[in-house]
């Protein structure tokens, strides 16, 4: 016998009840929300260095609403933050380090309106320089935090080898509270060290919520994002990241760079 309307219309609302909750569960399974898309701003250093109010306004142009800062270019933070909001752009992140003291570091991130700030490289000879500068990463952390800061650390390809038997980024992962000090996973120099980036979001559950993508072609060379072999989908499946962050250390055309990353993390699926 047919099923009576009203019945048939209570199963259709309840089934699309239970697609809408498990939808929102997901949240937006297989792509990159807008606003999780942003640029670090040392790809486009040169010109921001010589024309920095049209070369912010071309990148809310080609989609942009987040950056990532690294400097402010001959401005005070105010004075970049106020350019900024003119264009409809936020800092929502920004590179920085702590050789001016976790002060002067808070100081300047909160007046750009960072919501996370990492240390963009550091270095050490030995075992225990990289525990010293753990604990140093622990103390900043903590200070931010109390701040309202996200504080964390952005890898190269160095902290993948040995000193003294050990590996810096194990130091740091493990000698960094996870509550203080996060990860902003530079996924090029991952690779480029030889590593899996799918296994280590998945080992270290929460450590990575940035991710730098940059892309890397079959003989070595930083390409822009989606042109290169590293298979960035099955990534961003893993890591769930907040932050998507297009970057290019030395790219041959910055803007193109911009508008390629944008272009490829918009209709990147999985």
């Amino acid at each position: 016998m047919p099923l009576p309307r009203r019945t048939l219309l209570q199963t259709a609302a309840v089934l699309a009840a239970a697609g809408a909750s498990t939808g929102a569960a997901s949240h937006h399974p297989g792509r990159i929300p807008h606003k999780a898309i942003s640029i670090q701003l040392y790809t486009l250093r040169s010109l921001l260095d010589a024309d920095l109010v049209p070369t912010l306004r071309q990148l809310a142009d080609i989609g942009y609403r987040t950056v990532e800062t690294a400097g402010t270019h001959g401005r005070t933070a105010a004075e970049f933050r106020s350019v900024l909001d003119d264009l409809g752009l936020r800092a929502t992140s920004g590179h920085s380090g702590l050789e001016g003291g976790i002060d002067a570091l808070i100081e300047e991130s909160s007046a750009l309106g960072h919501r996370r700030v990492a240390v963009p490289y550091a270095e050490f000879d030995t075992a225990d320089g990289w525990r010293q500068f753990a604990d140093q990463l622990n103390e900043a952390g903590h200070r931010c935090r109390r701040a309202g800061l996200r504080f964390g650390y952005h890898n190269h390809d160095h902290e993948f080898a040995t000193v003294d038997g050990h590996r810096p980024f194990d130091i740091l992962l493990h000698r960094t509270d996870p509550r203080l000090v996060h990860f902003e996973l530079d996924v090029y120099w991952a690779v480029h060290a030889g590593q899996d980036p799918v296994a280590l979001v998945d080992e270290h559950r929460g450590r990575f919520p940035q991710l730098h993508v940059k892309d890397r072609s079959a003989t070595g060379e930083m390409v822009d994002p989606g042109t290169g072999t590293i298979d960035f989908p099955e990534l961003f499946d893993h890591a769930r990241a907040k932050e998507f962050i297009v970057e290019h250390d030395n790219p041959t055309d910055p803007m193109r760079t911009a508008r390629v990353g944008f272009r490829y993390l918009r209709t990147v699926r999985w």
